[in-house]
């Protein structure tokens, strides 16, 4: 589990291509202290694992199912990347809970300032608007933010200067894709009440409850 407070940005040094997935070598240095292999670490939101180090990078493997629904496939050697290490079980819960499970990805629509902060504005897919809410929480390439405002077609979020000086957010230009991250709880929630959006209320269900 991670909390979406990034610790570095690293940089892609080489992406080598199978198949359908790859491996990604990242510069790195503050998110190798005390890592070892297997360790989880986030890459722009994507729980990767490490299958091998140096003194200041480590490998991990992307399957073709992270690289379709993210956007880690559109990444080049020279790419900056946020990075988070899994919590550890006595750290500051700063953010939110994120999984490192990208829902999908989003389109930066526009960046523009208000005073010492930058709306942000997102384009988004329908079926994951639907899990975003204003006030709520959502991880845009793995940093924790709130979301300000929400419309049909997309939601914004503002970026504090210290959140723009240590991700890569404030760097991606309007076109470029971002992976997100929902809010895991409200997914859940929507899990649970699923058999009563669809079965309805029914007899059954009245005798059962101990209605009739």
């Amino acid at each position: 589990m991670f909390t979406g407070i990034i610790e570095e940005v690293g940089t892609v040094r080489r992406i080598e291509h199978g198949a359908k997935g790859a491996r990604l070598t990242i510069g790195a240095k503050t998110v190798l202290e005390d890592t070892k292999i297997g360790d989880s670490i986030a890459t722009n939101g994507v729980c990767l694992t490490v299958v091998s180090q140096t003194c200041d990078s480590f490998s991990a493997d992307v399957m073709a199912e992270s690289l379709r629904r993210s956007a880690l496939g559109s990444l080049q050697s020279g790419s900056p990347v946020n990075l988070e290490r899994a919590m550890a079980a006595n750290g500051r819960f700063g953010g939110h809970i994120v999984s490192g499970h990208i829902d999908g990805t989003g389109t930066i629509a526009s960046q523009k300032r208000e005073d010492n902060a930058v709306w942000v504005k997102v384009k988004t897919p329908a079926p994951l608007l639907r899990y975003i809410v204003e006030k709520g929480s959502i991880a845009i390439d793995g940093v924790s933010l709130t979301v300000a405002a929400v419309t049909e077609t997309d939601f914004s979020v503002s970026i504090i200067p210290h959140t723009g000086a240590q991700t890569i957010l404030l760097g991606k230009k309007p076109g470029e894709p971002v992976n997100l991250e929902c809010d895991v709880i409200g997914k859940y929630v929507e899990k649970l009440i699923q058999p009563h959006k669809t079965g309805g209320i029914s007899t059954d269900f009245l005798a059962a409850n101990g209605f009739i």
